[in-house]
């Protein structure tokens, strides 16, 4: 698999056509190869992986700027097509965007994503040594692909500091993710679980946040597609117990800092 920089024009056809392949959006919402180009050259990125010739997965951003005024990188989308998933590709597209970014002088790269999407949140802060302590609402409005329909698109954003010494370490395998039941010491084995099973039937109940000490953790499904498919109402209410907790641990200073695995449970950790 190599990961580089796109070479000409049939490689940003592919990008357009591997976004509906990962979001199944509608036309309209496809990002057109003219804008990718513009963006490539004016600064921003735009890095595929290709096996062979073909497009398995892609990241693209641009500059911005934080509220502060300070010099960031905003990275817009990425995506893996579905038959290269599980392969760890996401997370080394990811590390190719570091290297460039760093290239040009800039420490922080910040995106968004679904909290409820826990590929993402472990591989955003689990793998990444990402933070967060800003919850959008509904940011986008009503989403219209196949992934984001039917549930408000509340989002956290990211904020990847990438020259950090905490990131240096996550990345250098110096630091790994608390994954253990140990990491949850004092509650007991199998009581008090504040998430569901993979069983898509199973409630999200009212435990979405509990305090450990000075820490917070938030949980979330291991499944929210499944969900969705099979009870849209306990979806929205995976999204409205997790807004709260996000939003009340925020208002209170908490930063949202890892993933805690413990059985069949994944919980964000502030």
């Amino acid at each position: 698999m190599e990961i580089r920089p796109l070479a000409d024009h049939a490689e940003y056809h592919a990008v357009e056509h591997l976004q509906d392949d990962v979001w199944t959006l509608p036309d309209v919402e496809i990002v057109p190869l003219h804008m990718l180009i513009t963006a490539a050259k004016n600064g921003g990125l735009l890095l595929g992986a290709f096996d062979g010739d073909l497009l398995a997965g892609f990241v693209f951003g641009f500059p911005g700027l934080t509220a502060e005024g300070r010099l960031k990188h905003c990275s817009h989308m990425a995506g893996v097509h579905p038959a290269y998933r599980d392969q760890n590709l996401g997370y080394r597209l990811k590390l190719a965007q570091r290297e460039h970014v760093l290239a040009q002088g800039i420490d922080l790269i910040t995106w968004t994503f679904d909290p409820l999407e826990a590929r993402n949140a472990w591989l955003n802060f689990g793998k990444l040594g990402a933070v967060s302590n800003t919850y959008l609402r509904n940011i986008y409005g009503d989403m219209r692909d196949g992934l984001n329909t039917g549930l408000p698109s509340d989002r956290l954003q990211v904020d990847w500091w990438i020259r950090s010494e905490r990131v240096e370490r996550r990345l250098g395998g110096e630091d790994d993710p608390p994954s253990s039941n140990s990491s949850l010491k004092g509650r007991r084995a199998g009581s008090d679980s504040l998430t569901p099973t993979e069983s898509v039937g199973t409630s999200s109940g009212s435990l979405s946040q509990r305090e450990r000490g000075d820490r917070r953790i938030i949980a979330i499904p291991l499944h929210i597609q499944a969900i969705k498919s099979a009870d849209m109402t306990l979806a929205m209410q995976w999204r409205m117990d997790t807004r709260r907790a996000f939003e009340d641990a925020f208002a209170q200073g908490y930063l949202a800092i890892d993933m805690l695995r413990r059985g069949d449970g994944l919980f964000y950790l502030l």
